[in-house]
């Protein structure tokens, strides 16, 4: 781990050299270790496992309607440029006799977002690991964000947002559950609840 550290700083270091900044100035000294601990932790994901942390938390119940964890914050970093993606998630499923720890969800969109990302490959990672894992009769997910990669530079849109959706089993098939799953994650709700 150390020397993965120590590589990534001198690659720093020679980024802030080709900008024409001097790495050795005050305000830039300890620049690379920061920017090295920075990614470190942006890209934990790499080294989760989503089964491990879906197995941990599985009980039996005989629920058998949606469960739906929305509003997700998360952050991540687009892998074409290295720039944050802002978002937040909807997460819902449908038991089939287990359910999951309620906070699991939030730990699984982290775990895909902690890794260099492309938003619509993201959707379908969390959608997977919830599927294979849990079995339920649906899943369906739903991610809106902001790419600072079209905000900051490139096109320069500010406030677009990207929005993608995967869907399994009964989310996918039955019209009403796909229908109650869109207007639960659409209404307004009491920000003081």
């Amino acid at each position: 781990m150390q020397k993965k550290r120590e590589a990534i700083e001198e690659a720093v270091r020679t980024i802030l050299l080709n900008l024409g900044e001097d790495p050795e100035r005050e305000g830039l000294v300890k620049t690379p270790h920061r920017v090295a601990k920075a990614l470190e932790f942006l890209t934990e994901g790499y080294h989760k496992d989503p089964k491990e942390i879906l197995e941990k938390a599985l009980f039996t119940s005989s629920n058998d309607e949606m469960v739906l964890v929305r509003d997700i914050e998360f952050y991540s970093l687009c892998e074409h440029h290295m720039l944050p993606i802002v978002g937040r998630a909807h997460v819902a499923y449908i038991p089939d006799g287990k359910v999951v720890g309620l906070s699991k969800i939030p730990r699984i969109v982290n775990l895909y977002a902690r890794r260099l990302q492309i938003q619509e490959q993201m959707t379908e990672q969390i959608a997977d690991a919830i599927s294979g894992v849990i079995h339920p009769k649906g899943v369906a997910v739903v991610l809106q964000a902001r790419h600072m990669c079209m905000e900051m530079r490139g096109v320069e849109k500010i406030n677009s947002t990207t929005v993608t959706s995967a869907l399994r089993g009964l989310f996918k098939s039955d019209l009403r559950t796909r229908n109650e799953f869109y207007n639960l994650i659409n209404a307004n709700v009491p920000s003081n609840f």
